[in-house]
């Protein structure tokens, strides 16, 4: 197997482009939909319920929604859009005969969808901010945060979309995994507020540490969080699949 290399960079570069070219039509899915969502619920629902763990409800979801919305960001681009570009459109085939390879591929595609991540974090943190609800100047690290768990969606993303036989599958990854870790997470409410059995299922899903990690640095509170084994815990599934990935993509692509 060969290892990436700078040409990585290309791939990116490539990526990169293409959503400048087709930014407007982008913009809604990560730029008004998490606001939406921020207001609906921070307001909406949170006028109802009381403090959780001693914050407004509006300030415990901020973090939910930076990590679901950096998980998303990063998901959809390696999913749905990598597979579309290696089955239908047949980019890769046409990249391939270029000096890079398969690995470089990978690589630039996973730093893509950590671009993606990252670009989304700091929006919702800047309207959060634009809210008044930003207290703490640790919440700079959420976006630095949100790249390792777009590293780590991204590393996933690409795996499942290198192993599936069709577009319809992803109907499994989005229904079966995605959307459940999105509401067991922690992300909207205390994993603590769950069944014991649930609570189990939510310290093991990939989305729990980067939750934790990005609650952590808005509120400038990192006293319930165990950073040590949230970031090792991130860097690991990253790598895990990464290394994986690098694998099943090269098969996939030499069928």
């Amino acid at each position: 197997m060969n290892w990436p290399t700078y040409r990585a960079f290309y791939m990116w570069l490539r990526n990169y482009n293409v959503f400048i070219r087709l930014f407007w039509s982008i913009a809604p899915g990560f730029v008004i939909e998490p606001v939406v969502l921020l207001v609906a619920l921070g307001f909406g629902f949170g006028s109802f319920i009381g403090d959780i763990n001693g914050q407004p409800y509006m300030e415990f979801i901020i973090p939910g929604v930076i990590a679901s919305y950096a998980m998303t960001s990063a998901t959809f681009e390696c999913t749905y859009n990598v597979f579309f570009r290696m089955d239908y459109r047949k980019t890769y085939d046409s990249i391939l005969a270029t000096p890079m390879n398969v690995s470089d591929v990978v690589t630039g595609e996973v730093l893509w969808g950590a671009t993606r991540s990252i670009i989304t974090a700091c929006i919702i943190l800047l309207v959060a901010a634009l809210f008044g609800i930003i207290h703490s100047p640790w919440a700079l690290l959420a976006p630095i945060f949100a790249v390792l768990e777009g590293i780590m969606f991204a590393s996933i993303g690409i795996f499942f979309a290198s192993i599936v036989p069709s577009i319809y599958s992803f109907n499994y990854y989005f229904t079966l995994f995605i959307g459940p870790m999105t509401f067991f997470s922690g992300a909207f409410f205390p994993v603590s507020s769950f069944p014991e059995a649930v609570q189990v299922i939510s310290n093991v899903v990939p989305l729990t540490p980067a939750v934790s990690l990005i609650r952590g640095a808005v509120s400038g509170d990192f006293s319930g969080v165990n950073v040590v084994i949230s970031l090792l815990a991130v860097i690991g599934v990253s790598a895990a699949f990464y290394i994986a990935t690098l694998f099943s993509m090269k098969r996939r692509v030499m069928e």
